[in-house]
């Protein structure tokens, strides 16, 4: 069996998360210049928690991703017990204004991580059964509301993750089946709804779509962050100032270098090259996991794939965007490279159960797109 494993799974989606987590050890050790790479704290973190990450990656692509289809009530409730953990007394902690945190003592856990990728395994098996009924807006509505409660939760505590899974939601419904012309009118009917969620935004979220809005009004705390992004990124040049050589990043100007803005910290010391690299191993991440797709023979494992493609390409492209002043300010790390156990250890599960969808599935080309 284990050879069997070997000889079929992608190994260049095994490779892919090897490589972005040197990149990122790399990086963390750089930004923390209060200790001798690569025994500073952060980086032993980020390394036990790819450990960690391998061993459920391997775990998913052993497990058969179709038993998840059966169980997807119970993995419904899951996320949404797993997303309350923040409310508990003694046991949710507020980080950066947001109480998204559940501290264990000795780690501390971000549960929208992981209720993402639960949420690609249930959404993804109501979908698989209600795939006829997305041809009309009754269907549509009726998986959107399914949908809702777990995205809203995350929301309340972290828009950002929030906001990831709203994408993922709505995606997900578009590549089950919902005819085109009606998603055009539900996206444009989405834009016209924009100002009346504005208006429930807490003081601090509405501060980072105003920074957006007004990108030259430097008395916008979140307007400063990213004129300080921006800096580092021209900064760096062609080539870079070298590693553990950046100005901006050991100025302290810019905050939560090691999470948020670590692609300004990227280009500033390895240049316009070194961010390019980033894109180009990010992009060959992409082509395998739509190689997954297009080779899947059901649409719940097609889902699966199409709802992590979702997930990384969106907060890749946010994570960037808004350290090219291009997207608002929303606090989405950049998969595999920020700091973060709970980050990492979601994401490689998540590679993990697309192996598994490839290991499984037979090709037969674009059955289901």
């Amino acid at each position: 069996m284990f050879f069997e494993l070997f000889k079929r799974i992608d190994k260049v989606l095994l490779t892919l998360p090897a490589l972005l987590g040197a990149i990122s050890c790399l990086m963390i050790s750089s930004i923390d210049a209060t200790a001798a790479a690569p025994y500073a704290k952060a980086v032993i973190i980020q390394i036990v928690a790819y450990a960690i990450g391998y061993g459920l990656l391997i775990a998913a692509v052993a497990f058969d991703y179709k038993h998840f289809f059966r169980f997807d009530k119970l993995l419904y409730a899951a996320a949404v017990a797993v997303q309350c953990l923040v409310f508990v007394p003694g046991l949710g902690e507020e980080i950066y204004g947001t109480r998204a945190w559940i501290n264990l003592g000795a780690i501390t856990l971000q549960p929208s991580e992981f209720v993402k990728v639960l949420f690609v395994l249930v959404f993804g098996a109501y979908l698989t059964r209600h795939r006829d009924d997305l041809k009309t807006f009754a269907g549509f509505l009726l998986a959107f509301l399914y949908g809702l409660p777990i995205a809203a939760l995350v929301a309340y505590v972290d828009m950002g993750a929030g906001i990831v899974l709203f994408v993922m939601l709505v995606l997900m419904i578009f590549a089950a089946g919902l005819r085109a012309g009606l998603f055009a009118r539900l996206a444009l009917v989405f834009v016209i709804c924009v100002p009346v969620v504005y208006r429930f935004l807490e003081p601090h979220q509405k501060e980072r779509f105003a920074a957006f809005l007004h990108p030259d009004d430097l008395s916008i705390d979140a307007v400063h962050q990213v004129y300080q992004a921006k800096v580092a990124i021209g900064s760096g040049g062609f080539f870079g100032k070298g590693y553990r050589q950046g100005i901006i990043k050991e100025s302290g100007l810019l905050p939560v270098q090691d999470s948020d803005f670590i692609f300004p910290i990227i280009c500033e010391e390895f240049g316009l090259v070194g961010g390019f690299a980033l894109l180009v191993i990010y992009a060959v991440l992409f082509v395998r996991i739509w190689w997954t797709v297009a080779k899947a023979t059901e649409l719940f494992g097609a889902l699966i794939a199409i709802g992590f493609l979702c997930m990384f390409g969106f907060q890749i492209f946010e994570n960037i965007g808004m350290a090219m002043g291009l997207m608002p300010v929303t606090g989405i790390t950049l998969p595999f490279i920020s700091a973060g156990g709970s980050s990492v250890v979601a994401g490689m599960a998540s590679v993990g159960l697309i192996m598994s969808v490839h290991f499984r599935d037979t090709s037969r080309g674009l059955k289901y797109l």
